[in-house]
């Protein structure tokens, strides 16, 4: 569901001329190139309070994005998602224009597939669903725990349980697994979501998953990630998207983890900035950098030193803005550096198991409604 004031402000404006259209973000791309195609101010930028200039900086290539244009080929509307849940919205008005960040409004459905593994799992997923992103998902989830080239074999058994959201009439974001089973040779492995984000066996166990080293040592963290940080100055809600680490300038900043570079350069509010690809999804970025030493394409080892300290882009004292990504979506990088195996409470585990047997049951008949076979007999035994 989109704001209803959109809504209605797109059929009026259709009705004089207006036309509504919606296009893919290009890779390098920036917001004020976006500005400069439909001849609005620059100003109405750089009026933006810092916070936000660093925000248009979220934009990632390969978003799809909505503008409402009229006859003279004015923007009237635009709206830009950031990710799954905030979006930037330009409207006109009079003779200027305003910007702002909206939540993303839409409607999410529960879906559930089951197949017999032809091909590969991410292959025969998009077979059957069309969803890049869902094979995506399901793969990254079983990273590290399942060699799909080696371990799976013709005709065993996969099934999700999954969300899929959807924004005025398409697809939109990347689907959120609650429950999945893949057999390798006929054995089941079951993980399951639990409310903290994170992914468990039937047993309740956690899986493994990448962690990360801090980028910048003995520095001293001056602001958390949230989603919903308070603004000191327009007392509104604003994400902020990573971690900020104060340290002098010309500090060396290293690589969190190993991976490759997808970008080494200049971003829009982040100034200098370096971006780092690794397994299961996962993406971090290094805002702010006084020099960048390392380039796109290249390979960089966990500790290797990727930059420097500085205040490039919007930044009004030295430190290293520090972002976390899971399929382009901002995730807070405190909770995947340097931490233990993570393991539920008492109370956590009973609440989780009991969830765990409801997902159960829901992959159990959607195996025999899609596949028209009976339940496994592992699902006896559990």
């Amino acid at each position: 569901m989109v704001k209803k004031v959109f809504f209605l402000m797109l059929f009026i404006t259709t009705c004089f001329g207006a036309t509504s259209s919606n296009q893919i973000w290009q890779k390098g791309f920036t917001f004020l190139q976006f500005l400069e195609t439909y001849k609005i101010p620059a100003n109405v930028y750089w009026d933006l309070y810092q916070e936000d200039k660093e925000l248009t900086a979220e934009i990632y290539a390969g978003v799809r994005y909505y503008t409402l244009i009229d006859d003279n080929n004015t923007l009237l509307q635009a709206l830009i998602p950031l990710n799954d849940e905030i979006q930037i919205h330009i409207a006109k008005e009079n003779e200027t224009y305003k910007i702002d960040f909206i939540p993303v409004k839409y409607f999410s459905t529960t879906n559930s597939i089951a197949l017999s593994i032809q091909k590969s799992p991410y292959q025969d997923i998009v077979d059957l669903t069309g969803d890049i992103n869902l094979a995506n998902e399901f793969v990254n989830t079983y990273k590290n725990t399942i060699n799909f080239s080696r371990n799976i074999l013709k005709d065993d058994k996969l099934a999700l349980i999954y969300h899929s959201k959807y924004r005025l009439g398409r697809a939109f974001g990347t689907p959120d697994i609650k429950a999945s089973l893949v057999e390798t040779n006929g054995i089941p492995n079951f993980l399951f979501a639990y409310s903290d984000g994170k992914y468990y066996d039937q047993n309740g166990n956690g899986i493994s998953r990448l962690l990360l080293q801090i980028p910048v040592q003995n520095a001293r963290i001056s602001s958390r990630f949230s989603l919903n940080r308070l603004h000191p100055i327009l007392k509104d809600k604003r994400p902020h998207y990573g971690v900020d680490y104060a340290a002098p300038h010309g500090t060396n900043v290293k690589a969190a983890a190993n991976g490759k570079v997808v970008f080494a350069g200049t971003k829009s509010g982040y100034g200098k900035i370096v971006e780092i690809i690794h397994e299961n999804g996962l993406k971090t970025l290094y805002a702010h950098l006084s020099k960048i030493n390392a380039k796109k394409g290249q390979q960089v080892k966990t500790g290797q030193i990727i930059g420097k300290v500085g205040k490039s882009g919007l930044s009004t004292g030295a430190h290293l803005h520090f972002g976390l990504y899971r399929n382009n979506k901002p995730i807070n990088p405190l909770s995947n550096i340097n931490s233990k195996k993570v393991v539920l409470t008492k109370e956590q585990k009973v609440e989780f198991l009991k969830l765990a047997k409801q997902y159960e049951e829901q992959l159990k008949i959607a195996i025999i409604d899609n596949l028209d076979s009976q339940a496994p007999s592992y699902f006896v035994l559990n």
